[in-house]
């Protein structure tokens, strides 16, 4: 990473009604690329999310074009500084979901009770309490709430499935359900399916992670671990400090000092999660990408393969 001016990064959502999201792609598209933002912003009838980064005159120029959306007003965002660009272009996408699950649900209308960063603990230490992480089991392996159930899933999409699959077992002797993920929109929409499958007392945490880490001093955090987030920072502590883990780019899993003293950590090219199922060959042309990579960041460039795009 070459040093400059610091890059304001947003992960921003909304659920919002959008009729026609076809017709605001390129008013967006423009309004971004104007003001030199890169990253991937998705747009559904169901409303917005997604990850941009660039100058932070630039960052509130889209902010503002997305607040002044039908709806979103009350855009959900958390910043964060980069040293450089960690995106290398401009996407915006139409989608079915903003974030996929499968199953129709209305966040806007059937959502479960925020609860504050503040009052999150002394939820989740409630034994009638069900707390679920909603986030994929690579994510879960960098860092959870202890006593949290992890679902163990490969992506958002499984989710449904896992809950009625094991529905019975999850809620005996629980009164509500409390669940939480990175940033909130997870979270927010799986509160939707499980009231849509009955269940009355669900609560999400206001913000995700990221805001209890911002908000919540260490010495009275009930996390365990780092948080992974989908940018260029890998994992964030307390106070969202940088965390210890790196990217597999062979894989893209998020990897452990631990894992990193393995013999089967090649940096750029494999990883104790991926170097089974890799070829000789695979190996080699993630070889040779790291190699390009680092002759790219000897002349002070960005090398396409280091980007989260």
């Amino acid at each position: 990473m070459t040093d400059g001016p610091a890059i304001t990064v947003a992960a921003l959502y909304r659920f919002a009604r959008f009729d026609d999201p076809h017709a605001l792609r390129e008013p967006l598209l423009t309004c971004a690329r104007d003001h030199g933002v890169k990253g991937t912003l998705l747009l559904a009838t169901e409303g917005v999310n997604g990850t941009i980064a660039g100058p932070a005159a630039g960052i509130a120029a889209v902010v503002a074009h997305l607040r002044a959306l039908p709806g979103c007003a009350d855009l959900s965002l958390k910043y964060a500084q980069a040293a450089a660009m960690p995106f290398h272009r401009l996407k915006v996408k139409v989608k079915r979901e903003i974030v996929t699950m499968g199953v129709t649900v209305d966040p806007l209308t059937d959502a479960g009770t925020y609860v504050a960063p503040s009052d999150w603990n002394a939820l989740i230490a409630d034994p009638e309490t069900l707390v679920i992480d909603t986030r994929n089991s690579y994510e879960v392996a960098v860092g959870t709430f202890a006593g949290a159930v992890d679902p163990g899933t490969a992506g958002f999409a499984d989710f449904p499935t896992w809950f009625r699959d094991h529905r019975d077992e999850l809620l005996a002797g629980k009164r509500r359900v409390a669940m939480f993920c990175t940033g909130g929109i997870r979270c927010e929409k799986s509160t939707a399916f499980l009231k849509a499958e009955g269940v009355e007392q669900v609560h999400h945490l206001d913000g995700g992670i990221l805001r209890y880490l911002e908000e919540t001093p260490e010495a009275d955090s009930a996390w365990q671990g780092e948080c992974f987030v989908f940018d260029q920072r890998v994992a964030v502590g307390h106070g969202l400090s940088q965390g210890t883990y790196v990217l597999c780019y062979a894989c893209r899993m998020p990897v452990s000092a631990t894992d990193r003293a393995s013999p089967l950590y090649v940096e750029g090219e494999s990883c104790p999660a991926c170097h089974a199922i890799r070829t000789p060959e695979d190996r080699a042309g993630y070889a040779e990408r790291h190699r390009q990579e680092s002759l790219a960041a000897a002349r002070g460039e960005t090398h396409v393969g280091r980007v989260f795009d």
